[in-house]
C-alpha cells in the first residue's frame, strides 16, 4: 500500500511541478509582453519628442536664416563705400581692344586632297578564255581606270576653288574683325584727346560712363545720372539718383515663436533704421565722388557739383516729384586728401565736405540744392536720351514706366503708372477688356542691366495672388535665367526681355532702343554667312529660319494631351548654358542657330535647326516634351501615343519621319531623342525615352540646368 500511495503523492507532485512550471512561464511571458509594450511606448514618445525637437530646430534655423540674411542687407549698406574704394578706378584704356588671336582657318574636309584611283584595282575582270575576251577586258578596265580618273581630277579641282573660296572669305572676315578693333581703338583714343582738351560732350560721355561701370553698387540701388561740364570752371555738375528708403530692412531679426508656431519679424526701431539710411545715402554721395576723380586720370575736372535726388510725393504739395536728400560742392584736392575707408560716411559729408544730408531723408525732406546741369546751358546728358529714339537703360525711371504704360495702352487696354510710395509692387496696372481672355494684369517693370533675380519672379507671383489678378507681368531692359522661366512655368506670368520689349515698342510705334546706337552689320546669306560667320567666336547672328539649309523638326503624336516642346544645345550631357535651352520662355538660342517656330502640315510642335550654325563646343541636339501644366494640369504622358519627328528641309520637303518612344503613366517628361554630331560633321538620330515624373523641372536638372 505504501509503494501505491507513494506513487500516487509522486504523480500529483509531479503533475504540480509541471503546472507550476506552465503558470510561471506563462507569468514570464506575460512580463516580457508588458516589457515590450512598454518600451515601445517610450520609443514612439521619444521619437515624437525627436520629431517635435526635430522640427522645432529647423524652424529656428530657418529663422535664424532669415535673420542673417537681414544682418546681410544691413551689413552690405554699412560697408558699401569701403567695397567701392577697393573697386579698381575706371580707365578709357579699358575700353581698348587688343588684337587676340582669331580662331585658325579651319577648312575641314577640303583641306583633304582628293585621293587618285589605283591603277593596281582596275584588273581585266571576267576575262574567259579567248584572246578576243581577254583584250576586252583589259580595254574595259582601262576605259574604268580613265573615267574614275577624270572624275577624280575634276573633283580635285573642284575642291581646290571651294579650298580657294573659303579662304578669301575668312581673310576677309580676319582683316574685317582686325579693322573693327582698330576703328573702336581710334574712337578710344580719341576721346582721350577729348578729355585731355576739356571737351564737354566727351567729358559728360566719359565719366557717365565710369559711374554705370563700377561693380559696386547693389543691384536694386537706381543707377540714374544727368550731367553737364562747364569747361571754363571745369567743374563737373551731377544728379544721382539715391536709393529708396526700402533698402534699409524694415524687420531687425526674426525669431521663431513655439507656442503659436510661427516667425516673427522684430520690428527695427525708426531712429536706427532712418540712422541706417542717412548713412547709406551718405556713402552713396561719397561713392559717385570717390568713382569720378579716382576716373580722372587726366586730371579733366577740378571740383564736382552733386545734387542726390530720391522720386516720391513731395511733402508739401502731394504731388510726385524729385526731392533733392544730399547736395555737395568739392574740389578735387579736398576730396583727396580725405581716407575714405576710415571716414564716418556722414560726419565726412556734412562736416568735412560742408555739405548737405537730409535730417529725415525717410520723409523726403529736401535740403538746399547746389547747381544744376540745366543751370550749365550746354553739354547736359539728360537720362532719357534728348530727343532722339530714347536709351532704355538711360530713361528716367518714371519715364520708363509711363513708356510701359503707353505700350500697353496701344495694345487696346486701359492702364495707368501707380504711386510709388504704396503701389504693393505693381508699377502699371493693365486691364485687358477682352470678356473672354482679359482681365486685371499686374506689371512690373525692372530697369536692369543685370539678369533679373529669381527672386522678382517669385515676387510678382504672391503680388498677382494677393491682389486677385489674371495675370502678372515683368518688363526688363535685360533678360532671364532659365530659374526664373522655370518658376514662371505653368503660372499666369509672362516675361517680357529688353530685346522683346524694343520689338513690341517698335510694333506699336513707340520709341526704345537699348545701349548706345551702333551700325547694322552687312547681311550675309547662304553659304558664305555659314563660311565668314563660323570663325566669328559667336558675333556674327547665324538665325535659322534665315538659313536655307537650317532643317525643321516638326512632331506629331497622338492623343489630347497639350505638350512643350523643348530642345537643349549639350555638349555631353550639359547643356552648354541656360540661353541654348529652347522652350517657351526662350524661344532661341543667342546665336539664332535653333528656334522654336510655327508648326505646319500637321504637326503640332516645331523647331527649326540650322545644324551647321550651332556653336563649335555643341556635339548634341536634344529634343524633350513635357506636360503642359496650365493646359493639362492633372495629366501625365500616359496619352502621349505614335509619335515621331518630321525631318524637313527649308523648302518644307519631308526628307525624312523618326520614331520616338511613347510615354508612360505618371511620367510628365520625356527625352524623345537626340541629334549627334558625328565626326566628320554629319548628324546622327538617337531615339531617347528616359521618363520623369517631375516634370519639365526635374528633366533640366539633369542636364545641368539650376532651377530656382
Amino acid at each position: 500500500m505504501s509503494r501505491g500511495a507513494g506513487g500516487l503523492a509522486g504523480n500529483w507532485a509531479q503533475a504540480q511541478r509541471q503546472q507550476q512550471r506552465q503558470y510561471e512561464a506563462q507569468q514570464r511571458e506575460r512580463a516580457a509582453y508588458e516589457r515590450e509594450q512598454t518600451r515601445q511606448r517610450q520609443a514612439a514618445a521619444r521619437a515624437g519628442r525627436e520629431q517635435q525637437a526635430r522640427y522645432r530646430r529647423e524652424r529656428e534655423a530657418e529663422a535664424q536664416r532669415r535673420t542673417a540674411e537681414l544682418d546681410g542687407r544691413v551689413a552690405e549698406l554699412s560697408g558699401l563705400l569701403v567695397k567701392g574704394c577697393g573697386v579698381e578706378p575706371f580707365r578709357a584704356a579699358s575700353l581698348l581692344r587688343t588684337h587676340g588671336p582669331l580662331e585658325p582657318f579651319a577648312p575641314g574636309a577640303l583641306a583633304q586632297p582628293v585621293p587618285l584611283p589605283d591603277p593596281a584595282r582596275y584588273q581585266p575582270q571576267g576575262c574567259g578564255w579567248s584572246h578576243a575576251r581577254r583584250q576586252a577586258a583589259r580595254e574595259e578596265a582601262e576605259l574604268r581606270y580613265a573615267h574614275d580618273l577624270e572624275a577624280a581630277h575634276h573633283a580635285e579641282e573642284q575642291r581646290t576653288r571651294q579650298l580657294d573660296a573659303y579662304r578669301r572669305q575668312y581673310d576677309a572676315w580676319a582683316a574685317g574683325v582686325r579693322a573693327e578693333t582698330d576703328r573702336h581703338n581710334d574712337a578710344v583714343r580719341a576721346m582721350e584727346a577729348g578729355l585731355r582738351d576739356g571737351d564737354a560732350e566727351t567729358v559728360v560721355e566719359y565719366f557717365t560712363a565710369a559711374l554705370y561701370a563700377s561693380t559696386a553698387w547693389p543691384e536694386e540701388f537706381p543707377r540714374q545720372v544727368s550731367a553737364a561740364y562747364d569747361r571754363g570752371a571745369a567743374e563737373l555738375v551731377l544728379e544721382w539718383e539715391l536709393p529708396p528708403f526700402e533698402v534699409v530692412p524694415e524687420s531687425k531679426s526674426v525669431r521663431y515663436v513655439a507656442s503659436a508656431d510661427e516667425e516673427r519679424e522684430v520690428a527695427r526701431p525708426v531712429t536706427q533704421r532712418r540712422a541706417l539710411y542717412r548713412e547709406a545715402l551718405a556713402q552713396s554721395v561719397l561713392l559717385v565722388l570717390r568713382d569720378v576723380f579716382a576716373a580722372d586720370e587726366f586730371r579733366t575736372v577740378r571740383a564736382v557739383r552733386f545734387n542726390g535726388f530720391a522720386e516720391g510725393p513731395d511733402p508739401a504739395t502731394g504731388r510726385h516729384t524729385r526731392v533733392v536728400l544730399a547736395s555737395v560742392a568739392v574740389e578735387r584736392d579736398d576730396f583727396e586728401a580725405l581716407n575714405l575707408e576710415l571716414v564716418s560716411p556722414v560726419d565726412c559729408l556734412v562736416d568735412g565736405l560742408r555739405g548737405q544730408l537730409s535730417t529725415k531723408p525717410d520723409q523726403l525732406a529736401a535740403v538746399p540744392a547746389v547747381r544744376r546741369p540745366a543751370e550749365v546751358g550746354t553739354g547736359v546728358v539728360v537720362s532719357h536720351g534728348g530727343g532722339e529714339e530714347p536709351d532704355l537703360f538711360e530713361m528716367d525711371p518714371l519715364e520708363f514706366e509711363e513708356l510701359v504704360a503707353e505700350l500697353f495702352r496701344a495694345r487696346g487696354m486701359r492702364a495707368l503708372t501707380t504711386i510709388r510710395s504704396g503701389d504693393g509692387g505693381v508699377d502699371v496696372d493693365a486691364l485687358d477688356p477682352d470678356p473672354i481672355s482679359g482681365g486685371k494684369i499686374v506689371v512690373q517693370v525692372k530697369r536692369y542691366r543685370n539678369t533679373v533675380p529669381p527672386t522678382a519672379v517669385r515676387d510678382l507671383y504672391g503680388t498677382v495672388q494677393d491682389q486677385g489678378a489674371n495675370k502678372g507681368l515683368l518688363v526688363t531692359t535685360s533678360g532671364f535665367g532659365n530659374g526664373s522661366r522655370a518658376f514662371a512655368n505653368g503660372k499666369p506670368l509672362q516675361l517680357v526681355s529688353g530685346p522683346e520689349l524694343v520689338e513690341l515698342l517698335h510694333r506699336y510705334g513707340l520709341r526704345g532702343r537699348l545701349g548706345p546706337r551702333t551700325a547694322v552689320p552687312e547681311q550675309r546669306t547662304g553659304d558664305a554667312a555659314g563660311a565668314a560667320g563660323a570663325p566669328g567666336g559667336g558675333d556674327t547672328l547665324v538665325d535659322a529660319s534665315a538659313d536655307p539649309d537650317a532643317n525643321t523638326l516638326g512632331m506629331t503624336w497622338a492623343g489630347e494631351v497639350a505638350l512643350d516642346v523643348c530642345a537643349l544645345v549639350c555638349r555631353g550631357t550639359r547643356v552648354l548654358s541656360d540661353d541654348h535651352f529652347v522652350f517657351f520662355n526662350n524661344p532661341r538660342t543667342p546665336d539664332g542657330s535653333v528656334a522654336m517656330v510655327e508648326p505646319v502640315a500637321g504637326d503640332r510642335a516645331a523647331v527649326r535647326v540650322g545644324f551647321d550654325g550651332l556653336p563649335p563646343g555643341a556635339d548634341r541636339l536634344v529634343l524633350v516634351a513635357a506636360v503642359d501644366p496650365v493646359a493639362n494640369p492633372e495629366s501625365d504622358l500616359s496619352g502621349f501615343t505614335d509619335a515621331g519627328i518630321r525631318l524637313r528641309d527649308a523648302s518644307g520637303t519631308e526628307l525624312d519621319r523618326l520614331e520616338v518612344s511613347d510615354g508612360r503613366p505618371g511620367e510628365t517628361a520625356l527625352v524623345l531623342g537626340s541629334f549627334r554630331r558625328r565626326e566628320g560633321g554629319d548628324w546622327d538620330f538617337v531615339v531617347g525615352g528616359k521618363g520623369y515624373r517631375g516634370g519639365l523641372e526635374a528633366l533640366v536638372e539633369d542636364f545641368g540646368i539650376e532651377v530656382e
